[in-house]
C-alpha cells in the first residue's frame, strides 16, 4: 500500500505522522507531519500524491515558544518545541489557523508589549482549565502561510473541543483581537484503521 509506505518511510526517518479521518466535506483524510527538514516534509507530501491522494488543503507552520512564554520552565519549552504526538487516549482532533486583528480600534500590533502579555496570560489561564482534557499545540506561521498561527487540539470527547474553543473566545485577546480560519475536525487512529474508515483500505 503506497500511502502506508509513505508514512512508514517518514517515520523511519524520525518524523512524526498523525493520520486523521476527517469529518465533513472539506476532506476525507488528513496528516499532521512534524520534523526538522522541510525537504523531507516536501518529499512526504510528494509521496502521498504519488500514492493517489489529492491535496485539497494544507497548512505550514513551525513549533515555537511564544514571546509571552519565555519565562516558563525548560521542560515546558521543550514540550512546545518538540511535542510528542498523538497524545494517548485523545482521539478527537481539531485544527484551525488564526491571526490577530489589525483593525482601527482593535489593532493587536499597536498595543504595548506588557498589555499584550497580560491579555495572553488571561487567555492562557482559560486554556489551563482544560489541562488533562485537551492538549493544545500552537505553531507559528507568520511569513510561511496565510495566518499567523496554527492551533491543533487533541481531546477525548468532541464536546471537549467545542467547550475549550467556546470558553477561550470570551477572553479579550480572542473576543476583540482574534480572526479564525476554517476548522477541520476528525478522529485520530492507527493508519490502517483510518484508511479503512475513509474507504481506501488495503488497496490504497
Amino acid at each position: 500500500m503506497e500511502v502506508d509506505a509513505a508514512v512508514k518511510a517518514a517515520e523511519k526517518d524520525g518524523y512524526q505522522v498523525v493520520p486523521v479521518a476527517i469529518l465533513g466535506h472539506k476532506a476525507d483524510l488528513g496528516f499532521m507531519a512534524l520534523g526538522p527538514d522541510l525537504w523531507r516534509l516536501r518529499t512526504f507530501q510528494t509521496d502521498l500524491q504519488r500514492a493517489g491522494l489529492d491535496v485539497v488543503d494544507s497548512y505550514v507552520s513551525l513549533t515555537e515558544v511564544s514571546e509571552y512564554a519565555q519565562g516558563v520552565p525548560d521542560e515546558m519549552k521543550q514540550a512546545r518545541l518538540y511535542p510528542k504526538l498523538p497524545p494517548e487516549g485523545k482521539r478527537c482532533f481539531c485544527f484551525y489557523p488564526m491571526s490577530k486583528r489589525r483593525e482601527v480600534g482593535a489593532n493587536w500590533f499597536t498595543l504595548p508589549y506588557d498589555e499584550r502579555k497580560d491579555l495572553m496570560y488571561e487567555h492562557g489561564a482559560s486554556g489551563r482549565k482544560f489541562a488533562g482534557r485537551v492538549l493544545q499545540v500552537v505553531t507559528g506561521s507568520t511569513g510561511v502561510d496565510d495566518y499567523e498561527w496554527g492551533v491543533t487540539l487533541f481531546a477525548v470527547h468532541p464536546d471537549d473541543l467545542k467547550e475549550v474553543v467556546y470558553t477561550m473566545r470570551f477572553d479579550r485577546a480572542s473576543a476583540i483581537y482574534a480572526e479564525f480560519g476554517p476548522f477541520y475536525m476528525g478522529l485520530v487512529a492507527p493508519l490502517p484503521e483510518v484508511l479503512d474508515r475513509v474507504g481506501i483500505g488495503a488497496n490504497g
